[in-house]
């Protein structure tokens, strides 16, 4: 489970045990009902906050999915603000049924980091992409970089980012998580060889998004 988890989970489970209690003491329908509330709570904080261990055994050739979800988006364009050329990105929406935890594309430093307040319009619009809440993070080691976005969506209100500039990080390793609902976007390089399709489901830390063809 997630650390970011451990206070709604003590929360939630303070909750179910007083009014479990209760219903043994009382047995109204109403204490019953909030027992059985807290009870699905619980649950589902530790469904929601689960932190599966995942291995990374591509090539270092290999990008790897940040996150989990469903590839929504594949296309050529602009970015201006670190690559400042023409790129391919690449978006993955997040449904609350999917692992939120986040990891690292690729190993690197951050020679790039912003935090955008913004707006929290649905995930899955293309517009979320520029004007929802986002943490913006560009990785780079040797010839290669990317950018990559954590995104929040209507659900999802908070994005926790482990990542500040000059931290370094290794491929796979965990970065931090959105919650309940939301996307990562990635921006890459014009001459990276894609591999996943539009509506491919993807796994963080396993699946290959694409490769750097070579270091240029």
């Amino acid at each position: 489970m997630h650390r970011e988890g451990y206070g709604a989970l003590f929360a939630f489970g303070l909750a179910t045990l007083c009014f479990t209690v209760g219903v043994f003491l009382s047995g109204g329908i109403v204490v019953q009902m909030i027992a059985a509330l807290c009870w699905f709570m619980t649950l589902f904080t530790i469904y929601f906050f689960r932190d599966p261990e995942r291995h990374t055994t591509a090539a270092e050739n290999k990008i790897i999915s940040p996150a989990d979800g469903k590839v929504i988006e594949i296309f050529d364009t602009e970015e201006n603000d670190f690559f400042k050329a023409k790129v391919k990105k690449i978006g993955i929406f997040m449904s609350p049924a999917d692992v939120h935890v986040n990891r690292a594309p690729i190993s690197g430093q951050v020679t790039y980091f912003r935090y955008q307040k913004g707006r929290f319009l649905r995930a899955n619009l293309a517009d979320a992409a520029r004007e929802n809440e986002q943490t913006i993070i560009g990785l780079e080691e040797g010839p290669r970089k990317l950018l990559f976005k954590q995104i929040a969506g209507f659900v999802a209100r908070r994005v926790c980012c482990d990542l500040r500039e000059g931290f370094k990080v290794t491929r796979g390793e965990r970065i931090g998580m959105i919650k309940f609902g939301s996307r990562v976007d990635l921006y890459l390089p014009a001459n990276v060889q894609v591999n996943v399709q539009l509506n491919q489901r993807v796994r963080a830390g396993e699946s290959v998004i694409g490769e750097f063809v070579k270091d240029v």
